[in-house]
């Protein structure tokens, strides 16, 4: 590069991704019965699988780990150098080991390999060298060699990993689909995701009840009715008969409306102005539906009946907004 000239960080991105994108390619024809015996252990593993690595391969062998727990495959990542300091405590004889060394001679991992086979675990490993003693001691050795790092200079770890990763996410997502794993599934797993929020969280878990539902008699006044929605604040109220039944609701559009039309507020009984035909929802309702319902009925709020038709709750968008599901 001439002096003063900018440098072209655009090709040498470019270059980058063109590697690894070869290497990852390349990868394909590796996905052979090898990888079949691989994924069948794992699938008949009783315990978990263990998945370890030293360095960068440590780094990405967490990664695996996680993946794969989140996927249907209970796993958890063990730092060789403190596997020999009795982190192999951690391990049993149901569990599998995966093992994550491009070089397949890491010495941190050798060193614990004799305890490995005295425990009569089955191993997998992922080795750039096939014919290494790592590779040569496992049950199945999976090849993760690429041809060159992206890395110039062929020494930091780029493409290696990144094949290395691909090659874990395409064991995690065969399993997957082996167990039948679903949506259901990966949110149980994921209770604080958005995904999990929307296929786990029902009206139960977010609705006002008790006490704080608005609720009103129908001789009720409009002035009691409005003094009862901005207590409870949810721009609604319930309306219900002397059998506590559920016979219509006041809303704040209702509020517009008659206030438009002028009434007395200190006379007309809200039974006069309430709406009858009014949505209603059962308690084990996903939210994610309530929502959909909510936005079908133009409606900002939903009261909610049990089974035998009592009012047990009431909520709006905000409840909704609050809970993470929108």
């Amino acid at each position: 590069m001439k002096k003063n000239e900018p440098f072209n960080f655009q090709a040498v991105g470019k270059s980058v991704i063109a590697a690894e994108s070869k290497a990852i390619t390349e990868l394909i024809n590796r996905v052979d019965v090898k990888f079949d015996h691989a994924c069948q252990i794992l699938l008949d593993c009783k315990g978990r699988v263990v998945v370890t690595g030293m360095g960068k391969s440590g780094h990405i062998a967490r990664k695996i780990a996680s993946t794969l727990a989140s996927t249907g495959t209970p796993a958890f990542f063990l730092h060789p150098a403190e596997a020999s300091h009795g982190d192999l405590g951690m391990l049993t004889e149901k569990d599998v080991l995966l093992i994550i060394s491009n070089s397949g001679t890491t010495d941190e991992i050798l060193s614990i390999l004799p305890t490995i086979k005295r425990l009569g675990i089955p191993i997998i490993s992922l080795t750039g060298v096939p014919t290494s003693l790592i590779a040569t001691s496992a049950d199945v050795n999976l090849n993760i060699n690429v041809e060159k790092e992206a890395c110039p200079l062929n020494l930091a770890p780029t493409s290696s990993t990144t094949v290395t990763l691909v090659m874990g996410d395409a064991l995690s997502i065969a399993l997957l689909k082996a167990r039948g794993f679903t949506e259901e599934d990966f949110a149980l797993s994921h209770p604080n995701g958005r995904l999990g929020k929307r296929l786990l969280i029902r009206v139960s878990d977010i609705m006002h009840s008790g006490d704080a539902i608005p609720c009103v008699y129908e001789s009720a006044p409009l002035k009691d009715t409005l003094v009862e929605m901005s207590r409870k604040s949810l721009g609604m109220t319930a309306i219900l008969n002397d059998q506590n039944k559920l016979i219509g609701i006041f809303t704040d559009g209702d509020v517009r409306r008659t206030l438009d039309k002028e009434y007395d507020i200190n006379k007309t009984p809200v039974s006069q102005v309430m709406t009858t035909k009014c949505t209603t929802v059962k308690p084990t309702l996903l939210v994610a539906e309530a929502l959909k319902l909510m936005e079908e009925k133009t409606i900002n709020g939903l009261l909610v009946l049990d089974d035998d038709g009592n009012l047990v709750g009431a909520f709006n968008l905000l409840d909704i907004l609050r809970s993470g599901v929108m």
